[in-house]
C-alpha cells in the first residue's frame, strides 16, 4: 500500500499545542465526555510492566503518568514537539514527586534521538494523526523498541456504524470543534475534527503498521468507534 496516506493540511504543529497547553487536559475530559481516561487505561494494560518506556507525543504527560502509577518498576521518557505542553507535564510530574523516573524531551516523532532497541515498549495516544509522515513515525517507534516489545497506538476515529453513529459523528464534527474553540480560545481547534475525519479506517492503519515492520498488528474498537487501540510488536 502507499506510504503517503492523506494528512490534514491544517496546523497540528507544536506551536498550535503551545497555545492550548494550559487547557489541554480540560479539553480532553469535556470533549471525550470523560471516556479518554478509560481509553488510556486500555493502552496502559498493553504496555510492559518493567524496563524503560517511551511515550511519543506525550503532551502534558497523562499517559506517561498513568504508566508510572500502574507500573512502579518503570522509567519513562516523554517526547513531544510542544514546549508548552512539556512544561505542563513537568509540573505535574514534580507535583507527584516523580522527577527521578521521568525525562521529558522536545523532539520529532519522525526522527527520535534514541538508539535502536532502547525501550521495552512505546506508545502514542491521540498523536499519530498529527505526524506528517505516519509511516516514518511508526518505523521510528519500531526501531527504538526492543524486538518483541509492543508499539501501542491510541487514536480517535470518526464513528461509522451502529445506531448511535450519526449522533456520535455529529458530536465529533460539530460539538467538539465548537467546544474546543470556546474552551481554548483558539478558533483553529477545528483542526481536531478535520484531522480525525482525515485519519484512515482502522483496517488501513493496521496495514500501515505492518509496512512499518510491526508484527501481528491488530486493533480494538472503543465504544461507538470513537477511538481505536492498535498494537503491534517490534
Amino acid at each position: 500500500m502507499s506510504s503517503t496516506l492523506p494528512v490534514p493540511t491544517a496546523d497540528g504543529s507544536g506551536s498550535m499545542f503551545d497555545r492550548i497547553a494550559g487547557r489541554y487536559d480540560l479539553l480532553n475530559r469535556v470533549m471525550s465526555l470523560g471516556m479518554d481516561q478509560h481509553w488510556r487505561r486500555k493502552l496502559v494494560a498493553q504496555m510492559p510492566r518493567s524496563g524503560p518506556l517511551l511515550d511519543v507525543a506525550t503532551g502534558t504527560g497523562d499517559v506517561a503518568l498513568a504508566l508510572a502509577s500502574a507500573y512502579p518498576d518503570t522509567t519513562l521518557v516523554g517526547l513531544d514537539p510542544s514546549v508548552g505542553m512539556l512544561d505542563v507535564g513537568r509540573r505535574k510530574i514534580t507535583a507527584r514527586d516523580l522527577d527521578g523516573r521521568f525525562e521529558m524531551i522536545e523532539g520529532d516523532a519522525q526522527a527520535m534521538p534514541f538508539p535502536d532497541d532502547h525501550f521495552a515498549g512505546a506508545c502514542i495516544a491521540f498523536g499519530i494523526r498529527n505526524v506528517p509522515d505516519r509511516l516514518r513515525g511508526l518505523r521510528e517507534m519500531a526501531r527504538v523498541v526492543r524486538p518483541g516489545g509492543p508499539v501501542v497506538v491510541l487514536e480517535l476515529g470518526e464513528p461509522r456504524k451502529g445506531l448511535l453513529a450519526p449522533f456520535a459523528r455529529f458530536h465529533v464534527r460539530h460539538v467538539v470543534p465548537r467546544l474546543g474553540a470556546w474552551l481554548s480560545g483558539d478558533a483553529e481547534y477545528r483542526y481536531l475534527q478535520t484531522s480525525v475525519a482525515a485519519f484512515p479506517p482502522p483496517e488501513t492503519f493496521v496495514e500501515l503498521m505492518g509496512e512499518a515492520g510491526l508484527r501481528d498488528a491488530r486493533f480494538d474498537a472503543m465504544p461507538f468507534d470513537a477511538a481505536h487501540l492498535y498494537v503491534g510488536l517490534a
